[in-house]
């Protein structure tokens, strides 16, 4: 039995690994994924091809990725500046900004992991235009773009697709990881993430794929179960810093990374997928490393990692399973998606 606490050096928190408890009795609620086969096309969807959302809006008839403003954004250029001030210690502010929803593809039946290699640089290369156009705007702070996938992580449309936030704020993850990392390269005189990608390299067990300028690894310190990093070797401030050879190396290891987690239960594996990158206020973030972290709530199949007393009241994460076990056995899964097998 392991009774144990890793520090997490991006959050600058403990995680409690209790590797045996993953095999406790369970009694409780189980959750299952939709198994019934999607159309190429649903008339019902609204991210669909050439069908009306709810605002009224017609999509186009798009053949590759396809960008809109949200019709039911977080936050809007048209956000009040003339606020009134609540009384006593509470304080407000206007939330600013824009949000925008970009499908990956026309077909309504996919995933990102069943998209081929080609696919996923094209939305590499749409979303790194969106960093750039929305991140050169004076009102927006920063660009947070994310894909929650799966119906136990309350996705409101199959149809594959991420959201994009950018704000007049950052995002406080993503605070969090700005200043973990700009205290350690004062402190150390190198990028915090070099020292990750070396010490995951040095030790072997949790590697999941490697390529020349890019990598995928279950942290030494991961809250969740199959929880993933994928980065490049460079240190970029964000995915729109990646070289043409950076970025088609990052992605065919997202693209076989994600192949491997579908490939575990062979499901379309739940998770949030997000890509911190630095605020894109004008200040320098030298330190900065982009990366992609994936989040599968699942921790067998059917169960999730919920999260209770430990996380929501004690406010550290408990993660009952050993990272090592969980990308040994990622390793072990065929790199070819289970629905494209003979």
């Amino acid at each position: 039995m392991v009774w144990e606490q890793r520090w997490h050096p991006l959050r600058r928190e403990w995680v409690i690994v209790s590797s045996h408890r993953n095999e406790r009795p369970w009694q409780g609620e189980r959750v299952g994924e939709a198994s019934r086969p999607l159309p190429p096309y649903a008339a019902d969807c609204y991210l669909c091809p050439g069908n009306v959302r709810s605002s009224g809006r017609r999509n186009e008839r798009y053949t590759g990725v396809f960008v809109f403003d949200n019709d039911h954004p977080c936050v809007g250029a048209a956000a009040s500046t003339q606020l009134v001030a609540p009384a006593g210690i509470y304080r407000n502010r206007p939330a600013n900004g824009c949000a925008r929803v970009v499908c990956f593809t026309p077909r309504h039946d996919v995933t990102l992991a069943q998209l081929s290699e080609s696919e996923i640089l094209g939305l590499l290369e749409v979303l790194q235009a969106q960093y750039r156009e929305l991140g050169a705007r004076d009102e927006v702070r920063h660009v947070l773009v994310f894909e929650n996938k799966g119906e136990v992580v309350g996705v409101s449309n199959p149809h594959p697709h991420c959201q994009i936030y950018a704000t007049n704020f950052v995002f406080r993850t993503i605070e969090l990881e700005t200043e973990a990392q700009t205290a350690y390269l004062a402190e150390h005189g190198r990028p915090l993430f070099q020292d990750i990608l070396a010490a995951e390299e040095a030790d072997g067990r949790r590697l999941l794929v490697r390529g020349d300028q890019a990598l995928s690894f279950i942290p030494y310190f991961a809250r969740y179960p199959y929880e993933t990093f994928v980065a490049p070797r460079a240190t970029r401030p964000s995915l729109a810093h990646l070289t043409r050879s950076e970025l088609a190396d990052f992605t065919a290891v997202l693209g076989e990374t994600l192949i491997r987690l579908d490939n575990l239960w062979r499901i379309p594996f739940p998770y949030v997928l997000v890509l911190p990158q630095a605020p894109t206020d004008a200040s320098p973030y030298p330190g900065f490393h982009f990366h992609i972290q994936i989040h599968p709530p699942l921790r067998k199949p059917g169960l999730l990692k919920y999260l209770a007393g430990p996380e929501i009241a004690g406010g550290n994460f408990l993660n009952d399973t050993a990272p090592e076990d969980k990308a040994a056995e990622l390793r072990a899964v065929s790199s070819v998606h289970y629905t494209r097998e003979p």
